[in-house]
């Protein structure tokens, strides 16, 4: 594999993350709705709270219009319970309004003390079937106005779907100076010219590594027309046993009450399920072996109950570290984990395999610290 340039230091580490599962998308056997493991603020707060014990750096809250909590809301309230770990919230461009929402993302940034970050994510709105140009469009809009307002006095912005004149931003400057990172996962080439020119951290889905790699290579062509660098991530879930049989049988489990046409019902009902990046995930059941799958170690039975990230790393300690360290080799900085249930397949992982990696919080292209206090490096140089 080629290693991909990356603009981090310490290469050798990586932002290792778990998931909040906001949207419903937690359970013991997959398709099988449990009281106790439905979104609630008690439940997801709990995933946090135990991602933080375990050490994971960050955590994704996802977003969704039809299951769940509200994303913003959630995160707001993840402020006063945790003391370490990063947030990663997703936002949906266009939802809110771009000037109300870079006042909401700057508050939040506060409240946190530097430690939010923003996954932008570029969807339909319930009822809306708008073409992949204008909702990039849309989301490269909202971005440079998010920009605006976190590094200017005044936001001027003339484009196709937004105009404001003469606005001034004060105060929605945010903690960190220039704003949070941001995260941004997609495939269309208008996807990667945004990512390419505004973002941080290309997310990609698991797929076989010949095509991640093909992924990174596409978007980093983008970001060197620009003069930028980018950082790489990958979101995939996670089963990791003492052994690997143990590790494929617990894949077997969670997987053996599904109800092929309730699994279906639970990808359809996402508003990115018909995206290139969900076809590609589909993709990788149909040319899966007749376990599920498509390479060793990496398993596309989770697909068949979720929409968006479909895959597994399934295997003992020393194969799901193996698998790591070769992603980390194609320059894949960030990874953000989950497992079923996200409670007990996080203290599984932080057990096994955490301990056994360098892990950072992923630092500014730029170098940005906090606006109003000076950062606080780690050993390693990185800051927290």
């Amino acid at each position: 594999m080629t290693v991909v340039p990356v603009t981090s230091p310490d290469l050798d580490a990586a932002e290792v993350s778990w998931f909040a599962a906001l949207c419903s998308d937690d359970y013991q056997f997959l398709g099988v709705p449990e009281g106790d493991l439905r979104s609630s603020w008690e439940h997801c707060s709990s995933i946090v709270k135990t991602a933080e014990a375990q050490g994971f750096r960050n955590i994704l809250c996802p977003s969704s219009y039809q299951v769940g909590q509200d994303t913003l809301s959630f995160v707001a309230g993840c402020a006063p319970i945790t003391e370490k770990i990063n947030l990663l919230a997703a936002v949906r461009c266009g939802e809110m309004q771009p000037i109300m929402l870079a006042r909401t993302i700057a508050t939040l940034d506060h409240m946190l003390e530097g430690r939010l970050t923003v996954n932008i994510i570029s969807s339909d709105f319930p009822g809306e079937q708008a073409d992949s140009g204008y909702r990039y469009q849309r989301s490269r809009e909202v971005v440079e106005i998010l920009k605006q307002a976190w590094t200017q006095d005044e936001i001027n912005y003339e484009g196709e779907i937004y105009n404001f004149k003469n606005l001034t931003t004060d105060p929605v400057r945010p903690y960190q100076t220039g704003g949070p990172l941001l995260y941004f996962g997609g495939y269309s080439p208008a996807a990667l010219e945004l990512c390419g020119q505004h973002c941080d951290v290309y997310l990609m889905w698991p797929e076989t590594m010949g095509e991640l790699e093909g992924r990174m290579k596409a978007v980093n062509s983008v970001a060197e027309n620009y003069n930028r660098t980018l950082d790489y991530g990958l979101r995939v879930h996670m089963i990791v046993r003492d052994t690997e049989k143990e590790a494929q049988e617990y894949a077997d489990y969670i997987v053996s009450k599904l109800d092929d046409a309730q699994g279906t019902a639970i990808r359809e009902r996402a508003l990115d399920a018909k995206s290139l990046g969900v076809s590609h995930q589909a993709k990788n059941r149909e040319v899966a072996d007749e376990f599920g799958y498509i390479e060793p170690n990496l398993w596309t039975g989770v697909g068949r109950a979720r929409s968006g990230c479909g895959a597994a790393l399934v295997g003992s300690t020393d194969q799901v570290m193996t698998k790591i360290e070769g992603y980390q080799k194609m320059g894949i900085r960030a990874f953000i984990f989950s497992g079923y249930p996200h409670l007990e397949e996080a203290k599984h992982f932080g057990a096994r395999v955490l301990p056994n990696l360098k892990t950072c919080s992923l630092p500014h292209a730029y170098g940005r610290v906090p606006a109003e206090t000076p950062a606080t490096p780690l050993g390693n140089g990185v800051r927290r």
